[in-house]
C-alpha cells in the first residue's frame, strides 16, 4: 500500500459531517496503528462522533487530522464523490484536500519512521467535528485535558511553500427580529416589518465591509500584505487582499414572514462574520447589537479572535527549513481568511503551525482532490519533522 492508496481507501469511507458518524474511518485508522505498534485509544460521542489519540500522551510534537469532510452531492461530478479513484496522478474524492489527504501523509509519515527502526517522537490525534463547531471533536479533547500543550502540525491543505501560522477571527450570530404586524397593504407607511429590520442590517454590515483594518503589529501587517499577494496567485482573486483586511460577512440562512399580504412579525437571520487582525470582537458585537435594537441577537458557537503563531517560534523555523529541503525553495508563511482547530489549540497554548498537501481552489468543490505528488511530498515534510523532534527529545 502507497500513500496514495490510503488516500483512496480513507476517501471511501464515509464520513460526512452532518451527521457527523466517524466510526468506522476511526476504526481503519486504529487498525492501521495497531499494525504499526502504535498504541491509541478512541473517545467515542453521540452518534458516533469518535476521535482517535496517542496514548500516553507525551506532548513535544502533535500532529493533528480531522476525519469528517462536508457533505457531497453526486449531481456534477464526473465519478462517485466516495470512490477514491486513482488516475492520471491525482487521488479523487471528498475529502481528498480537505483533509483525509493530510491524514494519509501523516500515517504513511509514521509507518516509514517506525520501518526504518525509529520510533515515533511525536502525538497523534485524529478527530470528529471539524467541519462543523469542534464540540465533538478538538473541543472536547482540549476540555477533556486528553491533550498536552505543545507544537502542532494540522494537516490542512495549504500551498507547497507556505504553511499557514494564522487565521483571522469567527463569530456566527444568530439574530431574531420582531416587526410590528398589519395589513401588507398599509406598508411602509405603517407597520415594521421584521424582514426589512433584516435588510436593513445586511446593509449595515455591507458599511462595515468597506472600512480596512490593520493591525499595530508591523510583523502581522508585513504577514498579510505577502499572504495577499501568494493567495491571489493561487485563487486567481485580486480581492485577496481585501479578504484579508477586512470585515467579512455571510448570510448564510434568512427566514421570515408569515404571509404575502400581512406585514412580517418574525424573520430570523444566521449569519457568518470573519474578523480581520486589528478589529475588536466585542466591540463589533457591541456596534451590531447597537444597530438592532428591537432584535434578539445570540452568538452560535465559540467567538474567537484573530490568531497567530510567532514567525520566531521553533516549530515555524523547523518547519520552513523542512519545506525548503523537500520541495527544493525557499518556505515562506502566511496567514488566512478560514477558521480551523487551530483557534481552539491556540487558545490553549500550543503553538500551531498548518500544512498539508491539496489543492486549494477545490477544497469543498465539485470533483475534489489531491495529486500524489503533493500527498508524497508532504509525507516527507511530516516525517522531517518527526526525525527532527526525535533527535532533539
Amino acid at each position: 500500500m502507497n500513500v496514495a492508496r490510503l488516500c483512496s481507501d480513507l476517501i471511501s469511507i464515509r464520513s460526512e459531517n452532518p451527521p457527523g458518524d466517524t466510526r468506522d474511518v476511526i476504526e481503519f485508522i486504529r487498525g492501521f496503528t495497531d499494525s504499526l505498534g502504535i498504541p491509541t485509544t478512541v473517545i467515542r460521542g453521540p452518534g458516533g462522533k469518535d476521535n482517535l489519540v496517542s496514548q500516553p500522551v507525551r506532548g513535544g510534537l502533535l500532529f493533528c487530522g480531522h476525519v469528517d469532510v462536508v457533505p457531497a452531492l453526486s449531481d456534477g461530478w464526473d465519478d462517485d464523490p466516495f470512490s477514491g479513484r486513482i488516475t492520471g496522478g491525482t487521488v479523487f474524492g471528498r475529502g481528498a484536500t480537505d483533509m483525509k489527504g493530510g491524514c494519509a501523509s501523516i500515517l504513511w509519515a509514521c509507518r516509514t519512521l517506525i520501518e526504518s527502526g525509529r520510533d515515533l517522537p511525536a502525538d497523534l490525534a485524529f478527530v470528529c467535528d471539524e467541519e462543523t463547531s469542534g464540540q465533538y471533536g478538538i473541543r472536547r479533547l482540549l476540555s477533556g485535558k486528553i491533550l498536552v500543550p505543545c507544537d502542532c502540525i494540522i494537516a490542512e491543505p495549504t500551498p507547497p511553500l507556505n504553511p499557514n501560522i494564522g487565521q483571522k477571527g469567527l463569530m456566527r450570530l444568530c439574530i431574531t427580529f420582531t416587526g410590528e404586524p398589519g395589513h401588507g397593504s398599509l406598508y411602509p407607511v405603517k407597520g415594521v416589518s421584521a424582514i426589512m429590520e433584516a435588510y436593513s442590517l445586511l446593509r449595515f454590515l455591507g458599511e462595515l465591509h468597506q472600512t480596512e483594518y490593520h493591525p499595530d503589529d508591523p510583523e502581522i501587517a508585513g504577514l498579510i500584505h505577502e499572504s495577499s499577494g501568494i493567495l491571489r496567485d493561487l485563487l486567481h482573486m485580486d480581492e485577496a487582499e481585501v479578504i484579508l483586511t477586512r470585515l467579512m460577512f455571510n448570510p448564510g440562512t434568512i427566514e421570515g414572514g408569515e404571509k404575502a399580504n400581512i406585514i412580517a412579525q418574525r424573520c430570523t437571520l444566521e449569519v457568518d462574520l470573519r474578523i480581520p487582525w486589528g478589529c475588536s470582537l466585542s466591540g463589533l458585537l457591541d456596534v451590531i447589537r447597537a444597530r438592532a435594537p428591537r432584535a434578539e441577537i445570540s452568538v452560535v458557537g465559540s467567538m474567537s479572535d484573530p490568531s497567530i503563531t510567532p514567525v520566531g517560534s521553533r516549530i515555524v523555523s523547523r518547519i520552513l527549513e523542512e519545506i525548503g529541503k523537500v520541495q527544493g525553495s525557499p518556505a515562506t508563511p502566511i496567514v488566512q481568511w478560514a477558521a480551523s482547530d487551530a483557534r481552539f489549540l491556540r487558545r490553549e497554548g500550543f503553538s500551531v503551525v498548518e500544512y498539508g498537501p491539496g489543492e486549494i481552489p477545490v477544497l469543498h468543490a465539485i470533483n475534489e482532490y489531491v495529486t500524489i505528488e503533493s500527498l508524497e511530498n508532504a509525507a516527507q515534510v511530516y516525517l522531517g519533522m518527526m526525525e527532527r523532534y526525535r533527535e532533539e527529545a
